[in-house]
């Protein structure tokens, strides 16, 4: 994947490592000599991984399930939460993707009502967030890298806040997680959603989340399934709710995504996102000083603290296809948004970062000329 072109683009999807093939071969294998006793080791390998995301987290284990994508698994979480008068509010970002809006849009027929925080810039003033969260706030949901942007929201103030509120804080990090560190015991983040497919290098079809054990022994979500059960693998009706994150569970879990994730997972841990995140803020400054000095408008943060992985800007609409389709016939695999997007990782070097900046000006002066 990374042979025939300078790929940059890894907000969008990270570059497939070689040994996912192994898994998926494996995987073929198994299914074309199926018999029910697979289940002996997938069931296992499944909890497994869980396990290993949750370590990656630096969470305990069984805290951490894993679905489809992520707003399947917050859906679910979603169903436990009640919206009682005097607290009913659901605070979200105008940076929010925009599954966030729309689930909790879909709860006003619950009482939910939402509150929106606005952003200038690409950014939220986090002191803004703040005065937005108050007694009658239920619940928090953020994005702690913007997708479009890639401005970092900073969440040890606010763990703080939604606790002194008795409110529900739900982080979505899956523009961060593979490119930022983060210790979710340690900062004490209720909820934490995020997917293989983006800086972790996994699969497509595979997203997590991390529940808080305190919470989650709190919470019984109405869109459930069997594996949510207690014991599921008797094959019986749950007397109760499984204990930790599997409760959030549905039905039988999808192993293939899990297993052909672990080569990715395992190549950012044996790299280190401390390392990875040394590189990306050298490597996300220079494209953004690069996009400035041309006269881009720059949305990601100058403030090395304030970004992540992600470097947005745009020429205007129109110059910005122009941009886009010249670079990418050049070889230069990167996305658009709302303006331009490039997103650098570990396996990218400093001399495609030149490239790119260096194509950048000449397509840029052509596009001018």
């Amino acid at each position: 994947m990374l042979a025939g072109c300078t790929y940059l683009n890894s907000c969008s999807t990270g570059a497939f490592p070689v040994g996912m093939r192994a898994a998926l071969d494996a995987h073929w294998a198994t299914l074309s000599e199926w018999r029910d006793e697979v289940w002996a080791s997938w069931w296992p390998a499944w909890l497994a991984f869980a396990d290993e995301l949750a370590a990656f987290l630096g969470a305990p284990s069984g805290s951490v399930v894993t679905g489809p994508n992520a707003s399947a698994l917050v859906a679910r979480l979603s169903t436990a939460v009640d919206f009682a008068p005097g607290k009913d509010e659901v605070v979200l970002t105008e940076l929010a993707f925009p599954s966030a809006p729309f689930l909790w849009r879909a709860h006003g027929r619950r009482g939910a009502k939402l509150v929106r925080v606005p952003a200038e810039r690409g950014a939220v003033e986090p002191a803004r967030l703040l005065e937005a969260i108050g007694p009658r706030t239920r619940l928090v949901q953020v994005s702690h890298g913007a997708f479009r942007s890639g401005a970092v929201l900073p969440l040890e103030a606010l763990v703080t806040r939604c606790r002194e509120v008795d409110a529900l804080l739900v982080v979505d990090a899956y523009q961060t997680l593979g490119t930022m560190p983060m210790d979710v015991t340690e900062l004490g983040v209720d909820v934490v959603l995020g997917g293989a497919h983006k800086w972790l290098c996994g699969a497509l079809d595979l997203g997590f989340m991390y529940v808080r054990p305190e919470v989650a022994e709190a919470l019984e979500p109405t869109a459930t399934g069997w594996v949510a059960g207690d014991e599921p693998l008797r094959f019986e009706e749950s007397a109760g709710f499984a204990a930790g994150a599997r409760r959030f569970a549905a039905g039988t879990p999808a192993v293939l995504p899990c297993l052909s994730s672990k080569p990715g997972l395992a190549i950012v841990r044996e790299v280190g996102v401390a390392r990875i995140r040394a590189q990306s803020l050298r490597q996300t400054g220079r494209l953004r000083a690069a996009a400035e000095a041309l006269g881009a408008e720059v949305f990601t943060p100058a403030a090395p603290e304030a970004r992540g992985g992600v470097v947005s800007f745009s020429f205007g609409e129109a110059e910005d296809a122009a941009i886009f389709d010249a670079l990418r016939a050049r070889g230069f695999v990167f996305s658009v948004r709302r303006g331009l997007r490039v997103a650098p990782h570990f396996y990218n070097t400093d001399d495609e970062i030149e490239a790119f900046t260096d194509a950048l000006e000449e397509v840029v002066r052509e596009q001018r000329a």
